[in-house]
């Protein structure tokens, strides 16, 4: 589907504009059309209908701004004893052998079925993460022989930081995600 298609679109908006469209357009047919066709025009809405449904299905767990808000000032009040502890539990509650390893490009090695990350978080609260620690990050996954490396910030990063980031597969978790992930595990 194309990212600039009707669909596309409102899929990415709030779930109740499918339904304000919806509306427009059967008021509209009930109004401007013959009476022969307006039943057709009205269902001519159906599709805009089942899209709204999906997205409200994909939001139904998407916290406010407000409350994003909240979660990311609490992470960013926490001391690192604390905010390690808090990912330790994340990933232990996701059914991963997590092992604490104290690097100065790595914090964690996550486990699992055999599948071994490099998790570098120690700088979650920086307002931007350089090359020079991603490469850090590479160079101690090479030297593990890990299959992963994961980075994760509170900050958005630069552009130029998250494409050397996908050029040399680090994944990246992003403020949103984090928010995530603490919601589905508190």
């Amino acid at each position: 589907m194309s990212e600039k298609s009707l669909f596309a679109i409102l899929l990415r908006s709030p779930w109740w504009v499918s339904f304000v469209v919806v509306a427009v357009i059967a008021m509209s047919a009930f109004q401007f059309l013959p009476q022969a066709y307006k039943v057709v025009g009205m269902l001519f809405s159906f599709p805009l209908v089942v899209i709204g449904c999906m997205a409200a299905w994909k939001q139904r767990n998407v916290p406010s701004k407000q409350q994003s808000e909240q979660i990311l000032q609490k992470l960013s009040s926490m001391h690192w004893k604390d905010f390690s502890a808090l990912l330790e539990k994340i990933y232990t509650l996701q059914e991963y052998q997590v092992k604490r390893i104290d690097l100065e490009y790595a914090d964690f090695s996550i486990e699992k079925k055999g599948v071994i990350t490099l998790v570098f978080a120690k700088r979650w609260k920086a307002a931007t993460i350089g090359v020079d620690y991603l490469n850090g990050l590479i160079k101690a996954r090479d030297q593990l022989n890990a299959s992963n490396a994961l980075c994760i910030n509170l900050s958005a990063q630069s552009s130029s930081t998250l494409a050397h980031a996908k050029e040399n597969s680090v994944s990246w978790v992003t403020p949103e995600k984090l928010i995530a992930m603490v919601r589905q595990h508190p």
